[in-house]
Protein backbone atom coordinates (compact mmCIF):
# COMPACT_ATOMS: atom_id res chain seq x y z
CA UNK A 1 0.00 0.00 0.00
CA UNK A 2 1.55 3.17 -0.61
CA UNK A 3 2.06 5.74 1.86
CA UNK A 4 2.10 8.88 -0.93
CA UNK A 5 -1.19 11.24 0.15
CA UNK A 6 -2.32 14.46 -1.88
CA UNK A 7 -1.51 17.42 -0.01
CA UNK A 8 -1.77 21.03 -1.38
CA UNK A 9 0.27 21.86 -4.53
CA UNK A 10 0.45 25.92 -5.06
CA UNK A 11 2.04 27.06 -8.47
CA UNK A 12 1.78 30.52 -9.75
CA UNK A 13 -1.60 30.89 -9.87
CA UNK A 14 -3.12 27.95 -8.53
CA UNK A 15 -3.73 26.56 -5.87
CA UNK A 16 -4.56 22.48 -6.26
CA UNK A 17 -6.56 21.21 -2.86
CA UNK A 18 -6.81 17.66 -2.27
CA UNK A 19 -10.31 16.47 -3.20
CA UNK A 20 -12.74 16.60 -0.91
CA UNK A 21 -16.72 15.69 -1.26
CA UNK A 22 -18.00 19.25 -0.41
CA UNK A 23 -16.60 20.24 -3.54
CA UNK A 24 -18.98 18.45 -5.83
CA UNK A 25 -21.62 20.60 -5.94
CA UNK A 26 -19.08 24.06 -6.91
CA UNK A 27 -17.41 21.19 -9.17
CA UNK A 28 -20.67 20.05 -10.86
CA UNK A 29 -21.12 23.47 -12.76
CA UNK A 30 -17.27 23.77 -13.38
CA UNK A 31 -17.74 20.39 -15.06
CA UNK A 32 -21.36 20.75 -16.44
CA UNK A 33 -20.85 21.80 -20.38
CA UNK A 34 -21.17 18.67 -22.65
CA UNK A 35 -18.53 19.32 -24.79
CA UNK A 36 -16.17 18.60 -22.40
CA UNK A 37 -16.97 15.01 -23.06
CA UNK A 38 -16.48 14.82 -26.63
CA UNK A 39 -13.15 12.84 -26.40
CA UNK A 40 -14.12 10.99 -23.18
CA UNK A 41 -17.86 10.11 -23.72
CA UNK A 42 -20.91 10.12 -21.46
CA UNK A 43 -22.13 12.84 -20.08
CA UNK A 44 -21.90 15.78 -17.10
CA UNK A 45 -22.90 14.45 -13.55
CA UNK A 46 -25.42 16.20 -11.57
CA UNK A 47 -24.48 17.38 -8.16
CA UNK A 48 -25.70 14.16 -6.45
CA UNK A 49 -24.14 12.09 -8.78
CA UNK A 50 -20.32 13.95 -8.11
CA UNK A 51 -20.57 13.79 -5.05
CA UNK A 52 -21.24 9.83 -4.82
CA UNK A 53 -18.53 9.98 -7.40
CA UNK A 54 -15.87 11.62 -4.96
CA UNK A 55 -17.14 9.64 -1.96
CA UNK A 56 -15.59 6.59 -3.96
CA UNK A 57 -12.42 8.55 -4.99
CA UNK A 58 -11.90 9.71 -1.79
CA UNK A 59 -12.34 6.24 -0.31
CA UNK A 60 -9.08 5.50 -2.56
CA UNK A 61 -8.46 2.45 -4.74
CA UNK A 62 -10.05 -0.89 -3.66
CA UNK A 63 -6.43 -2.11 -4.79
CA UNK A 64 -4.00 -1.75 -1.92
CA UNK A 65 -1.22 -1.48 -4.73
CA UNK A 66 -3.03 1.23 -6.79
CA UNK A 67 -3.23 4.75 -5.07
CA UNK A 68 -5.93 7.49 -6.23
CA UNK A 69 -4.94 11.15 -5.97
CA UNK A 70 -7.28 13.64 -6.75
CA UNK A 71 -7.37 17.61 -6.95
CA UNK A 72 -9.45 20.70 -7.67
CA UNK A 73 -7.81 23.27 -8.95
CA UNK A 74 -8.45 26.18 -7.21
CA UNK A 75 -7.66 29.83 -9.44
CA UNK A 76 -6.83 31.99 -6.73
CA UNK A 77 -6.99 35.35 -8.47
CA UNK A 78 -11.30 34.64 -8.96
CA UNK A 79 -11.38 32.62 -5.87
CA UNK A 80 -12.90 29.93 -7.56
CA UNK A 81 -12.52 26.02 -8.81
CA UNK A 82 -11.71 25.47 -12.53
CA UNK A 83 -10.94 21.97 -13.00
CA UNK A 84 -9.46 18.64 -11.57
CA UNK A 85 -6.04 17.20 -12.11
CA UNK A 86 -5.52 13.47 -10.80
CA UNK A 87 -3.01 10.78 -10.55
CA UNK A 88 -3.46 7.18 -10.30
CA UNK A 89 -0.02 5.88 -8.88
CA UNK A 90 0.72 1.84 -9.98
CA UNK A 91 4.28 1.16 -8.87
CA UNK A 92 6.69 3.30 -10.45
CA UNK A 93 3.87 4.68 -13.13
CA UNK A 94 1.92 7.47 -12.52
CA UNK A 95 -0.98 7.85 -14.69
CA UNK A 96 -2.00 11.77 -14.81
CA UNK A 97 -5.39 13.51 -16.36
CA UNK A 98 -6.94 17.01 -16.30
CA UNK A 99 -9.67 18.83 -17.29
CA UNK A 100 -10.28 22.36 -16.82
CA UNK A 101 -13.74 23.89 -17.50
CA UNK A 102 -14.79 26.09 -20.45
CA UNK A 103 -14.76 29.00 -19.45
CA UNK A 104 -11.31 28.62 -17.46
CA UNK A 105 -9.93 27.09 -21.17
CA UNK A 106 -7.33 28.87 -23.09
CA UNK A 107 -5.77 30.35 -20.25
CA UNK A 108 -2.68 28.28 -19.59
CA UNK A 109 -4.72 26.79 -16.40
CA UNK A 110 -4.76 23.14 -17.87
CA UNK A 111 -0.74 23.30 -18.09
CA UNK A 112 0.26 25.14 -15.16
CA UNK A 113 -2.00 22.79 -12.66
CA UNK A 114 -0.43 19.38 -14.63
CA UNK A 115 3.28 21.10 -14.37
CA UNK A 116 2.48 21.30 -10.62
CA UNK A 117 1.23 17.85 -10.58
CA UNK A 118 4.40 16.43 -12.41
CA UNK A 119 6.62 18.66 -10.44
CA UNK A 120 5.37 17.37 -7.20
CA UNK A 121 5.01 13.72 -8.62
CA UNK A 122 8.94 14.13 -9.39
CA UNK A 123 9.72 14.55 -5.57
CA UNK A 124 7.57 11.19 -4.96
CA UNK A 125 8.89 7.77 -5.70
CA UNK A 126 7.12 8.00 -9.04
CA UNK A 127 9.89 7.37 -12.00
CA UNK A 128 7.70 7.57 -14.97
CA UNK A 129 4.82 9.56 -15.86
CA UNK A 130 2.07 8.48 -18.58
CA UNK A 131 -1.48 10.08 -20.10
CA UNK A 132 -4.00 8.96 -22.34
CA UNK A 133 -4.80 11.42 -25.32
CA UNK A 134 -7.29 11.27 -27.96
CA UNK A 135 -5.76 11.74 -30.88
CA UNK A 136 -8.00 14.38 -32.05
CA UNK A 137 -7.67 16.70 -29.13
CA UNK A 138 -5.28 18.86 -29.62
CA UNK A 139 -5.35 21.06 -26.73
CA UNK A 140 -4.34 18.07 -24.53
CA UNK A 141 -1.79 17.08 -26.99
CA UNK A 142 -0.23 20.48 -26.14
CA UNK A 143 -0.65 20.56 -22.26
CA UNK A 144 1.23 16.82 -22.67
CA UNK A 145 4.18 18.24 -24.56
CA UNK A 146 4.69 21.18 -22.38
CA UNK A 147 4.91 18.72 -19.64
CA UNK A 148 7.83 16.94 -21.29
CA UNK A 149 5.45 13.72 -22.08
CA UNK A 150 5.58 12.20 -25.55
CA UNK A 151 3.24 10.33 -27.94
CA UNK A 152 4.31 6.28 -27.90
CA UNK A 153 2.73 3.69 -30.45
CA UNK A 154 0.80 1.76 -27.02
CA UNK A 155 -2.93 3.01 -27.21
CA UNK A 156 -5.90 2.15 -24.89
CA UNK A 157 -8.82 2.31 -26.77
CA UNK A 158 -9.03 5.45 -29.02
CA UNK A 159 -6.73 6.86 -26.72
CA UNK A 160 -2.90 7.32 -27.24
CA UNK A 161 -0.25 6.88 -24.49
CA UNK A 162 2.11 9.61 -24.09
CA UNK A 163 5.21 9.09 -21.62
CA UNK A 164 8.38 10.87 -19.56
CA UNK A 165 10.71 9.13 -17.28
CA UNK A 166 10.97 10.80 -14.31
CA UNK A 167 14.93 11.13 -12.21
CA UNK A 168 13.40 9.77 -9.31
CA UNK A 169 14.73 11.48 -5.47
CA UNK A 170 17.38 8.27 -5.02
CA UNK A 171 18.85 8.09 -8.75
CA UNK A 172 19.45 11.79 -8.24
CA UNK A 173 21.58 11.26 -4.30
Amino acid sequence: MSSIQAEVITTERLDLLPLRVEHAEEMATVLSDPALHTFIGGTPDTPQALRTRYQRMVAGSPDPGVTWLNWVIRLRDEACLTGTVQATINGPIAEIAWVVGTPWQRRGIATEAAHGLVTWLASQPVESIIAHIHPAHDASAAVATALGLTPTDVRQGAEIQWHRRLTTPEASE
